[in-house]
């Protein structure tokens, strides 16, 4: 069901964007396309999705880099006829080319920085395909404003930074339609994609949160689309994510990928997190990869800060631009001990709060008063607001004010640069810091950290002062808060709300003995170095190829609207149940063995109400009084409620309590097929499960008269799967010597004495039937949890024992698309009941017996 935070995001989703308008219509860019017979469906915006099977005949693989802006700069030529355009050498979408197969063709799509006139469009498009083989996507003016610096700067760049629109002056209310520029821009950028792309043969790598829905607009198209996702951003907890108004439409778009990679686990557990408590899905951790069932995907999650481009740094440092600035620093700052912060200009970069590390730091050590700097290098904000107004004004207040108490002749605490400054000036500043330091309250990566160790290792090579003679030495004072710090285990880590311990790290770094600051060092440059940004790019990009390993070995489709699709994948041999199929099978058969789940089966998991409706009652009781069929219900239920439910159905067999009792009609007596009859062992097991309930908020525990059930469907998901791990361990150590079993199911541990399972119910009644004359040539059996897997295995070896003929039709079906031994699926309980209701129909008034006689066996 599509999500109430939107009602008419199906009109968007296809291209219509009421708010907005329609781009004017473009020029086709020239593609050329492996999969015979799928262009016009390309060219047609309401198109199918291609799911062609057709070999891919390309020779080369290539791969569709997407990200907001492309890595080019764009200067108007100076007789203001035309562009002229060149690569962005610190783009990290073209560093990132090192890391891929030499021989993959790379494509980027983005928008440029600059305003091109809708006349100019095409020619510019064509010259940047040609020339870079980069495809502009030019957003509408009003698309523009509304898409970055509305929702993208103003709602996710804050919630990701766990700033929460509190009022209408902080942060501002969620507006809707800056949601719809945001889905306006992202189909833009589909289109630009659509018209390179060969589907069959292509990777798509798309970046950042400016494209968290884009994967839903190429995934529509092109059901086995090879595509990753990598967020550069922070991926914040469920408990801030959540309060997101369309919090689901991008979770779901972003499930649309098949790789999704995060800087640190934090922010990949914060999005798992978000699955699990808003979708239900639960990941799994598999030989050091961690995957997401997602209807039948599995989508890979992957964890790789990103690094820097160690070659330009190296030929930066090696210019004589930067050798003859590096003296003149250190010339100005002779006798000084340099700190070092290099920050964009943002709310939550943490500027003001090193400013005031360094000056409590100047107050409780008075001996660096005169001698300590911190140089501060600010650039230009990339959003704007009256939060980052404000920010900037306290930045300078209180520069000011230190360097009024603290100053000297000839000596200034604080040098605050707040200009654009060039990357050989920054590597200067680098190399003459004693120490970095980072205080960011919240950021995704910042590679800061690495550029400075890399800067102070080259020292030796382009200087020639005492200092750089010796081995080299650096120290980091880094936020806690941002995604590089895992990785630098050396740096003195601080949380910088806390001023006090801010400036006494500071105090340290500076103060710390050479022979320990050489050791860190040394480990960190060792780590930066090989983990540059061409390791994390060829880390990803094979990830992704494990990922998309199995796409056209399995059968997809897409279902869902709007930002509610997805594909379906699943194994050649698992389909969907045909109900024409069975039906036909259902007439020719004689003797049929019919075997139904409740719980989540022919009854929905999330009714309240667990009592069948009068329409499953009515099923129920036709196909049990036809005289070839033999039906039961095989529940983990108790024996009273479900016989007090079917009581109207005269000839259905019951099997309650996972078969501990079971009988063959209403007129039959109850048979006890429980090995053990003794339940002593309830007196050890109780207290326990009473244990977790009470320390489990949203549990309970259900008594039935041969096991014991704790339920936590209704705890927090994650604590509730915590604890029933932690109950199933306990439970089978107290009760080693006892003739229980302890399973775990879906949001329940049980205990149930050993031998009883709905595998050996369908056993025994196909031996029953086997013994009468009357051997099953048709079972259907159909359940949708673990212990229903134990009625698809039996009927396995119920063939192959000879219990079951080798002719006979078998439709084992599980509900729901997920890995199981059943050959079949159906998708809902309403599916279910609609089959069964075909099969009743079938049954036909001769087929029935009267509802007052025996049973069929």
């Amino acid at each position: 069901m599509m999500s109430r935070s939107y009602t008419n995001l199906l009109d968007l989703a296809s291209g219509n964007f009421p708010v907005m308008g329609q781009p004017r219509e473009k020029k086709r860019l020239p593609r050329v396309m492996t999969v015979p017979g799928v262009i016009s469906e390309l060219d047609d915006d309401q198109a199918n999705s291609v799911t062609s099977d057709a070999p891919s005949s390309a020779i080369q693989d290539r791969i569709i880099i997407v990200a907001n802006q492309l890595p080019v700069k764009a200067k108007r030529r100076p007789d203001n006829k035309g562009w002229s355009f060149s690569w962005d050498d610190d783009s990290l979408l073209l560093q990132l080319k090192d890391g891929l197969p030499e021989e993959m063709e790379v494509l980027y799509v983005g928008s440029l920085r600059v305003d091109v006139d809708p006349i100019e469009q095409d020619d510019v498009s064509q010259l940047l395909l040609d020339k870079f083989k980069c495809v502009p996507a030019f957003l509408p003016p009003d698309v523009l404003t509304k898409f970055y610096h509305g929702f993208c700067k103003q709602h996710l760049w804050p919630l990701f930074h766990y700033m929460l629109p509190f009022s209408a002056n902080h942060g501002g209310r969620f507006d809707r339609s800056l949601w719809e520029a945001y889905v306006a821009a992202n189909k833009i950028f589909s289109q630009r994609v659509i018209e390179i792309i060969n589907p069959e043969d292509d990777y798509v790598w798309i970046h950042d949160y400016h494209l968290m829905v884009l994967p839903t607009f190429l995934r529509r198209r092109f059901n086995r689309l090879r595509m990753g996702f990598f967020l550069h951003s922070p991926f914040p907890s469920s408990e801030i994510y959540r309060t997101l108004p369309v919090r689901e439409e991008i979770l779901k778009a972003l499930l649309n990928s098949d790789l999704i990679g995060f800087h640190t686990f934090d922010y990949a557990r914060h999005f798992l997190s978000c699955c699990s408590r808003m979708l239900g899905l639960e990941y799994q951790s598999k030989r050091g990869y961690i995957g997401l069932e997602y209807y039948g995907r599995t989508i890979g999650i992957k964890i790789m800060p990103v690094g820097i481009h160690m070659g330009q740094i190296r030929s930066v440092l090696s210019l004589a631009d930067k050798e003859w600035r590096v003296a003149e620093l250190k010339q100005q700052f002779e006798g000084k001990t340099v700190l070092l912060g290099v920050d964009d200009m943002d709310v939550f970069k943490g500027i003001n709060l090193k400013i005031l590390a360094m000056e409590q730091m100047l107050k409780q050590h008075p001996k660096w008063q005169g001698r300590a700097v911190l140089v501060q290098i600010t650039n230009p904000a990339r959003g704007r607001g009256k939060d980052l107004e404000e920010i900037q004004v306290e930045i300078q207040e209180s520069c000011k004010r230190i360097n009024e108490t603290f100053g000297q002749p000839g000596y200034e605490p604080i040098v605050f640069i707040d200009r654009p400054v060039s990357l050989c000036e920054r590597f200067a500043y680098y190399t003459i810091a004693e120490c970095a330091v980072v205080t960011a309250v919240r950021d995704g990566m910042n590679l800061t950290p690495y550029e400075y160790i890399v800067c102070r290792e080259g020292v030796s090579e382009s200087e020639s002062s005492s200092e750089s003679n010796g081995p080299m030495k650096s120290m980091l004072v880094v936020s806690e808060f941002i995604g590089c710090s895992p990785s630098l285990s050396g740096a003195i880590r601080v949380n910088p709300w806390n001023i006090e311990s801010t400036a006494e790290a500071m105090n340290e770094a500076i103060s710390m003995a050479d022979s320990e600051k050489q050791l860190r060092h040394e480990k960190h440059y060792r780590y930066v170095s090989t983990h540059d940004v061409a390791f994390w790019s060829k880390s990803f990009f094979q990830d992704l190829e494990r990922s998309c390993k199995d796409h056209f070995r399995r059968r997809c489709w897409g279902i869902g609207l709007s930002f509610g699709f997805r594909v379906v994948a699943l194994d050649p041999n698992f389909r969907k149940l045909s109900i024409d199929h069975i039906v036909s099978v259902y007439l020719r058969s004689k003797n049929r063995a019919i075997l139904l789940d409740y719980d989540g089966t022919v009854m929905p998991q999330t009714s309240h109400n667990k009592t069948p409706s009068s329409e499953v009652i009515s099923i129920v009781s036709a196909l049990s009084n036809d005289t070839k069929n033999t039906v039961f219900v095989v529940s983990g239920r108790g024996r009273e409620s479900l016989s007090k439910w079917f009581s109207p159905c005269k000839k259905l067999g019951i099997a309650a309590e996972h078969g501990y009792f079971m009988r063959w009609s209403a007129n039959d007596e109850w048979e006890v097929c429980g090995q053990n009859s003794e339940f002593g062992w309830k007196q050890i097991a109780e207290p326990v499960m009473k244990l977790y309930t009470e320390s489990t908020d949203g549990s309970n525990i259900e008594t039935k008269e041969s096991a014991l059930v704790w339920h936590h469907r209704d705890a927090d998901p994650g604590f509730g799967s915590s604890q029933a791990k932690e109950m199933l361990d306990h439970l089978e150590s107290v009760l080693a010597n006892e003739p229980v079993a302890v399973k775990s199911g879906q949001y329940i541990v049980e205990v149930k004495p050993q031998g009883v399972s709905k595998g050996v119910v369908s056993e025994k009644i196909f031996t029953a039937m086997a013994e009468r004359g009357k051997p099953a040539d048709f079972v259907l059996c159909i359940g949708d949890d673990r212990s229903d897997e134990e009625m698809f295995e039996v009927i396995s070896s119920a063939i192959s024992s000879g219990v079951l003929s080798s002719n006979t039709s078998v439709f084992a079906c599980t509900v729901g698309q997920k890995p199981s031994k059943a050959k079949y699926y159906l998708d809902d309980p309403a599916e279910v009941v609609n089959m069964l209701d075909a099969l009743a129909e079938a049954s036909g008034p001769d087929s029935l017996s009267d509802t007052g006689s025996e049973g069929s066996i």
